[in-house]
């Protein structure tokens, strides 16, 4: 017969192994990786490919939920409020968790407090690429055009205070032109309006653009990062061709709702981590000018804290708001 203490004892084991049985078992059925922007875009082209390969890691199925709409901030949402049992996932940018803290005055969403991150999975720079109606061949041209069409130049983005807009801001900044910022829902509206020619130029991913620019039909000017691409080594980077100090890279990554049990964000972490490594994946992202990332969760909270104020100051700087 067994003591009241020894009773205790295996009761508390029992319950003790109770949950961590579950999270063995994890995932015993679809998981959610909710994208903050329309279907089409970059962020979503590459929510996509990480799907396909976390879903085959996990031996699960990973749907792409695209929630775009007020910046990211949508879809942000709706993870902080999902339940913390790691079946729904947020495909997390620099904008949605870096730039909008600073953008909009009322965000209804924590980017530190309501997040477990799990992993950095994409860096990804952008490309000053412009329409087929604007004769400039080089960034010293558009320059040199922007000043004598001082507030006439359009550049497109992904939306008020995305990274896209912030990078143009910069532009205007350490080029001293004045250009008229136009926001997009997403992407892909902006391309089909660049294509006609209804807006001048973007600082966009290389990823949405990549068989215009290989047809000829836009121009890619310059990269915003600190080293040219591999996918374009002919074009210079921004601080090459004029504009020192220049350098733009959105970063990308897999966050859970904040109180994720441990062991949950361990095992999406070790998926992650083995769906970004896959090397056909690697592949795929090299040629689209995106470098696969892997960070652990620490490394990725460490990074979004300390980007935060970083963008604080640029989103000042440029004046953008959204209530």
């Amino acid at each position: 017969m067994h003591s009241p203490t020894r009773r205790r004892i295996l009761l508390a084991a029992a319950l003790a192994a109770a949950p961590l049985a579950a999270w063995a078992a994890f995932p015993e059925r679809p998981l959610r990786l909710v994208v903050p922007f329309p279907a089409g875009g970059a962020a979503d082209l590459m929510a996509r490919g990480l799907a396909q390969h976390l879903g085959e890691q996990l031996g699960q199925q990973v749907v792409v939920d695209n929630r775009g709409g007020a910046g990211g901030t949508v879809a942000c949402e709706i993870v902080a409020r999902a339940p913390a049992d790691g079946y729904t996932l947020l495909f997390g940018t620099m904008g949605t968790q870096a730039i909008n803290p600073a953008l909009y005055s009322k965000l209804r969403y924590d980017p530190l407090k309501d997040f477990a991150p799990i992993a950095l999975t994409h860096i990804t720079p952008r490309v000053l690429v412009v329409g087929p109606s604007v004769k400039a061949r080089n960034v010293g041209e558009l320059i040199a055009l922007a000043r004598a069409k001082a507030g006439q130049l359009t550049y497109g983005s992904a939306g008020n205070g995305s990274s896209s807009h912030l990078s143009g801001a910069l532009f205007e900044s350490l080029a001293g032109v004045d250009l008229v910022h136009v926001p997009y829902k997403g992407s892909a509206p902006l391309l089909t309006d660049l294509l006609a020619g209804r807006v001048d130029a973007t600082f966009d991913s290389f990823t949405v653009y990549e068989e215009h620019i290989k047809s000829g039909r836009v121009r890619a000017l310059a990269v915003t990062s600190r080293t040219r691409m591999a996918a374009l080594p002919q074009v210079p980077t921004l601080a090459e061709a004029g504009l020192p100090g220049y350098e733009v890279s959105n970063w990308l990554g897999v966050l859970a709702p904040a109180g994720t049990p441990k062991e949950i964000v361990t095992a999406l972490h070790a998926a992650v981590i083995r769906a970004v490594a896959d090397a056909g994946m690697k592949r795929q992202l090299t040629a689209l000018g995106i470098e696969p990332a892997a960070s652990t969760p620490d490394e990725f909270s460490a990074l979004i804290r300390s980007e935060i104020p970083k963008w604080a100051r640029l989103v000042k700087a440029s004046g953008a708001m959204v209530e």
